[in-house]
């Protein structure tokens, strides 16, 4: 069966995304599925071929969406770090309001905990987007780096995983429903953790010919 005329691939991708965040693959059954996209079952498999690619291209969605909401937050600020720190926070204060999005978890992190051992192939994707997203980190650390925003000893790889694993934890953690106030200071906490790395402003004023490590 055809799609219908009125078809929008973008829409119908951004509400797979919230079904799918939400219940995960395995509780997302077909119904659940045509109710969500109002498609007939014909209409999905003709645009997407299967549950598998419409997953597939769902966890794509998000993926690409959530690297451009990464590149707007950062355009926003003068300082690489300065804006990683408000971006960290942004999340922690995203993750502790309620009904803001169909799940505190990441729906990366959910498909590659519950696909792990029955699609492989979704697993892969997954495990792909979290190294992309971890180059991104490491990339906006070691232009940070260069502008002087990091101590020279900075390993970025080592700092780009650790932000990525505090990310990571902190959406997990949102899941117990703790109090808005206390994932707001967790988010405060994990932003503090950049300052370690930081170069001492205030030591460059004052031996502006220093070098810092």
């Amino acid at each position: 069966m055809a799609r219908p005329p009125s078809f929008d691939r973008d829409v119908a991708l951004a509400n797979a995304v919230n079904l799918f965040w939400a219940k995960g693959y395995h509780g997302s059954s077909m119904k659940q599925i045509e109710e969500t996209l109002d498609m007939r079952p014909g209409s999905i498999y003709a645009a997407f071929g299967s549950k598998d690619a419409l997953y597939s291209e769902a966890l794509a969605h998000y993926a690409e969406a959530g690297g451009r909401e990464l590149a707007t937050h950062m355009a926003g600020h003068t300082t690489i770090i300065e804006g990683l720190k408000a971006y960290l926070q942004t999340i922690a204060r995203g993750c502790a309001r309620p009904g803001a999005a169909p799940s505190r978890a990441c729906m990366i992190v959910k498909t590659l905990l519950e696909a792990s051992h029955t699609h492989p192939g979704l697993s892969k994707q997954a495990q792909a987007f979290l190294e992309q997203i971890e180059h991104a980190f490491r990339t906006l650390l070691e232009d940070a780096k260069q502008r002087g925003e990091l101590k020279a000893s900075t390993d970025c790889g080592r700092l780009a995983r650790l932000l990525q694993g505090q990310i990571m934890g902190i959406r997990s953690i949102a899941e117990r429903k703790l109090p808005p106030q206390a994932l707001t200071e967790l988010g405060e906490d994990m932003a503090s953790i950049l300052d370690a790395y930081r170069v001492d402003q205030d030591r460059r004023l004052t031996h502006p010919g220093a070098t810092v490590s």
